[in-house]
């Protein structure tokens, strides 16, 4: 215990202590395996994962400040098309950007699809780079060997506890199969799920990381038996992160490990596997080197989330115009809609299209939504909610604005913020309608 007090002030200068991961051929490049990388190789995760399939005591993923850096929390979540979209952009922006991870703000594999969908499109557009998850690991194994043939190299998987008895201090609950588990047996299945996933990574050839919360009066005593279990499973790396006390949580009222707990547990666990030492706490948006997230990037969440995915089979836009000039006709009244088309040298009209008659009720929306079966979008000074729900449900994306049309067509085409409409505005309909403002029928 002596040895701990004189060296805790060294730890960070210091690898004689315990075993610090390095930059071994097959950890290099990825900036939470190779401690030196962190300086020149930046890193991005995708909030694409907002579902979780466990209630851990520590988090509380309702609360966002832009200037904490605390796991599970995002300012935006993407979809997928948009998440390789905010790729693009981060690509140009970040020097060296070598990692693309999926780390929530929920669990990846609480939200499968999504997850899934992410990584194939971002192979497709930057198959040089490294691909990463960090999950609970619950529902993780049924996709092990999809991942592995989406290219990802690096699997994170959170175990506070090898033993149920003290799993299940940390988690309230456990959804798996579609059912709700608590206590011990809650804690049992997760804790089976875990472990069989390591030799199976380890199988498909994916470098496995274990994050171990380091959480006083629970587990800090424990984490060098999760250590010892998960080495002789295969695991490469652990990182034992000190507690962050979140409020609304059960844990809120525990104290932050001090630098003496961190230390001892991180010596003791590192006489089974090495440690990572240089864990920045990620947030599940962050972007930049680690520890140095790019100011911005909250910025560039908002609004790429807002961003529609563009749809290469519909080429044409449709805009409810009085002279063909502004954005200013109400949806409802328009009797014939301006068809317009981007070109290499800007954009051109196509022609006038009478929209069906009033008074059909929904089959008037219907044969709209027909009516435009090659538009991917109709910018309109307002509409009614009925109108907008049929007509993007038909892929018809409806865009409440006022302005000129060539703002509008600029947004759809190019991806651009459009400036909309105040909500009560979007109902005001022009002198013909003899309506109710509630919107169109």
């Amino acid at each position: 215990m002596e040895a701990f007090r004189e060296n805790i002030q060294d730890e960070s200068n210091s690898n004689s202590a315990f075993r610090v991961i390095g930059g071994s051929a097959a950890i290099s490049s990825h900036p939470c395996f190779d401690k030196e990388a962190k300086h020149t190789n930046a890193r991005v995760h995708l909030p694409v994962a907002p579902k979780c399939n466990i209630q851990c005591g520590y988090c509380n993923r309702k609360f966002d400040c832009v200037n904490e850096s605390r796991p599970g929390v995002t300012s935006s979540i993407l979809k997928p098309y948009q998440a390789v979209e905010y790729l693009k952009d981060l690509d140009k922006r970040l020097d060296n950007l070598v990692v693309i991870g999926i780390a929530g703000p929920g669990d990846p594999f609480a939200n499968a699809e999504e997850t899934l969908e992410t990584m194939r499109r971002a192979k497709a557009e930057f198959p040089e780079k490294i691909f990463c998850l960090s999950t609970n690991g619950l529902d993780l194994e049924p996709h092990i060997e999809e991942i592995a043939k989406l290219g990802v190299t690096h699997v994170t998987i959170t175990i506070n506890a090898v033993d149920p008895t003290i799993t299940a201090k940390v988690y309230k609950w456990v959804r798996y199969n579609k059912h709700i588990y608590r206590g011990l047996e809650g804690a049992t299945i997760l804790l089976e799920r875990q472990l069989a996933c390591i030799p199976k990574l380890k199988a498909a050839g994916i470098t496995v990381k274990i994050n171990s919360i380091v959480i006083p009066g629970i587990n800090e005593d424990h984490i060098p038996e999760v250590a010892k279990k998960c080495a002789e499973l295969g695991a490469d790396v652990i990182n034992c992160i000190p507690l962050i006390p979140t409020a609304e949580t059960d844990f809120a009222d525990l104290i932050e490990p001090d630098a003496k707990m961190v230390f001892k547990v991180r010596t003791l666990a590192s006489e089974f596997l090495p440690i990572m030492s240089h864990c920045a706490r990620c947030r599940a948006d962050a972007a930049g080197l680690l520890g140095k997230d790019l100011s911005e990037t909250h910025v560039l969440l908002k609004e790429y989330s807002t961003r529609e995915e563009i749809d290469t089979d519909r080429p044409y836009v449709a805009v409810a115009t009085n002279e063909g000039m502004l954005v200013n006709q109400h949806l409802g009244e328009a009797s014939s809609l301006h068809i317009f088309r981007q070109t290499p040298n800007g954009f051109k009209f196509v022609e006038m299209r009478e929209t069906p008659p009033t008074g059909g009720g929904d089959r008037r929306w219907l044969d709209m939504a027909r009516l435009l079966v090659d538009c991917r979008a109709i910018l309109v000074s307002g509409a009614g909610e009925n109108p907008k729900t049929m007509l993007n449900s038909c892929k018809v994306h409806v865009v409440e604005m006022t302005g000129l049309i060539d703002e509008g067509l600029e947004g759809v085409y190019n991806n651009k913020v459009i400036r909309s409409i105040a909500k009560p505005d979007a109902f005001k309909c022009g002198s013909a309608c003899k309506g109710d403002a509630q919107g169109c029928g």
